[in-house]
């Protein structure tokens, strides 16, 4: 069964991530890299971000894979993908958004090899494709209760 309040209250804590981010959107690489308090901050609300939606899609893969698909661990990057084939979001949006979940990766596992400009131009995608994002799954919600 599906438990809307989890996913809700993900969505609701992306959201207002999401909002953080937005203070961030028009510094321009040079400020970003001047302050080290600023890029740990865009760093650590994009890793939230991408985290706090995986749990939503493990969730609702959980719920919505067929039993055989459910046998393998997906990575990160299968869950957005999965989205698709359980009706949340279109294949190319699954596509796009899976991209994020390797931003991640690298922020959590290459910390000292981060391209510093591919985390600068993430701040805008991240804020323009999590906002879909959670538009998307509150419409999937909101579609399992009015049949």
């Amino acid at each position: 069964m599906i438990r809307e309040d989890f996913i809700r209250r993900k969505l609701q804590l992306i959201g207002e991530d999401l909002g953080r981010l937005l203070r961030f959107k028009d510094l321009t690489l040079d400020e970003l890299l001047a302050d080290d308090i600023r890029l740990a901050a865009v760093e650590r609300i994009i890793e939230r971000i991408v985290m706090r939606a995986v749990d939503v899609n493990e969730h609702l893969l959980a719920e919505r894979l067929p039993p055989d698909a459910r046998s393998t661990r997906l990575t990160y990057r299968d869950t957005f993908l999965a989205l698709a084939d359980v009706g949340v979001c279109t294949p190319e949006f699954a596509r796009e958004i899976a991209a994020s979940a390797g931003l991640r990766n690298i922020l959590v596992h290459d910390y000292n090899d981060v391209d510093r400009r591919i985390l600068h131009r993430s701040i805008g995608s991240c804020l323009r494709d999590y906002q879909r994002y959670v538009e998307q799954v509150e419409a999937f919600i909101a579609g399992l209760r009015d049949p």
